[in-house]
This record gives structure tokens, sequence and C-alpha cells, in this order.
């Protein structure tokens, strides 16, 4: 795979708080108080929300600047939560539960409606989005000690 970058998380003797190093950028991932963690960070939703914003506004922020339209800045709030899928009127699955994230997108700029809607829908082909929609494998295996 070409430009492999590494994530990697080292969790300590005790507690929920995890060290993440994200291609040599720093960060902290922990639970709220009342799931049982110190809330010293984002939880691992939130991270993940986060990376589809970041992906959403980068991707709408390319667009903008090759089309060459006045996108002045760009806002995304994603919220998720898990919702029967009988009561999701665009999910396949006919039973069970579904993760539902609703993202909303702010656009600023003298945008014509047909720029906005365009935008719009260049969001939704963020590559985090198309990953996110698309099946994944996880393969775990032992590291050798």
């Amino acid at each position: 795979m070409a430009n492999l970058r590494q994530v990697v998380v080292r969790g300590g003797p005790s507690g929920l708080s995890q060290q993440i190093e994200a291609s040599g950028h720093p960060m902290i991932a922990d639970e709220p108080f009342e799931l049982g963690g110190q809330d010293s960070g984002p939880n691992p939703y939130d991270l993940l929300l986060a990376s589809l914003g970041a992906c959403t506004a980068m991707t709408v922020r390319l667009y903008a600047d090759r089309k060459g339209w006045p996108l002045q800045g760009i806002t995304v709030k994603l919220q998720q939560e898990r919702v029967h899928a009988k009561d999701c009127k665009d999910c396949e699955s006919e039973g069970g539960w579904i993760t539902q994230i609703d993202r909303e997108i702010a656009l600023s700029g003298s945008l014509s409606e047909e720029q906005r809607q365009r935008l719009l829908a260049i969001a939704g082909r963020c590559p985090v989005a198309r990953t996110l929609q698309s099946k994944i494998e996880i393969q775990d295996r032992l590291a050798a000690e």
C-alpha cells in the first residue's frame, strides 16, 4: 500500500485513557466520567465523527477551490445514534439496529443555490464517508512479544 500511515494506541495498566500517535501527532482518547473514564479526551465515537467531519470539510474545500467558487468557510456538525432498522426509512436492513450519523453542513460565502447543492453532493463523496458506507474487514493478530 503506497503512503501507508500508522496509528498507534497505548493504554496503561489501569483506566480507560489511551495515548494515541497518529502519524507522529499525539492525541488522547478517553471515556466520560459516567462511563468509567476520566474525560481527558474525546471518546472513540467522537474521534470517528471528527474524522468524518474533517474529511467532509476538506473534500468540499478542495472542490470549491478547484472550481474557483467563493466558499468562505464550512462548518460540519455531526451526531451519531443507534436506531432500530425498522425506524430508518432509507435503511436496507430489515431487523436489528443500525448506526445513524446525522451530518449538518453550513457553507458561508456568496454561493448560488446550485453551487450549494453541488457542494452538498460532493460532501457525501468524501473518502471517509465512502469508507464508512462500504463493507469493512478488520483483521486482528497478536504482535510478537
